[in-house]
């Protein structure tokens, strides 16, 4: 059974990372912010559009990195699309593990959460 749900975990990583959510330059954007992890060379740039009210009008993120930081990046990009600037920095490493349907070890824990860490600091500036 577990092997099953294993290998259904995998797919959607494998299937996020072949077709990702939100992998896109904006042309119009109010905020970027990139993060780099130094240990495994993930690197995410995300930028976003506000309307007036600080809702998410529109995210996109590039950069390259393991399946699973860019799997979580798709999934978070696509979950906070309509959600304000307050609720987003609430968020935490659990609401990625959510989207990602497991926790990963903890060596792969800061290429999972490493999308919601820009989107975050991209706030912060």
């Amino acid at each position: 059974m577990y092997d099953d749900i294993d290998n259904m975990y995998r797919e959607v990583i494998l299937d996020l990372y072949r077709h990702p959510l939100n992998k896109k330059v904006l042309a119009d954007f109010d905020v970027e912010q990139r993060e780099y992890n130094s240990l495994c060379g993930d690197d995410i740039t995300v930028q976003i559009k506000f309307d007036k009210k600080g809702t998410v009008l529109d995210i996109g993120h590039h950069g390259t990195g393991c399946a699973i930081s860019q799997a979580a990046a798709s999934l978070v990009t696509e979950e906070i699309k309509g959600k304000d600037k307050e609720t987003i920095r609430q968020l935490d490493n659990s609401f990625v593990y959510n989207l990602l349907g497991f926790e990963p070890i903890y060596t792969r824990q800061k290429c999972a959460t490493l999308g919601l860490g820009a989107v975050q600091k991209s706030l912060i500036l």
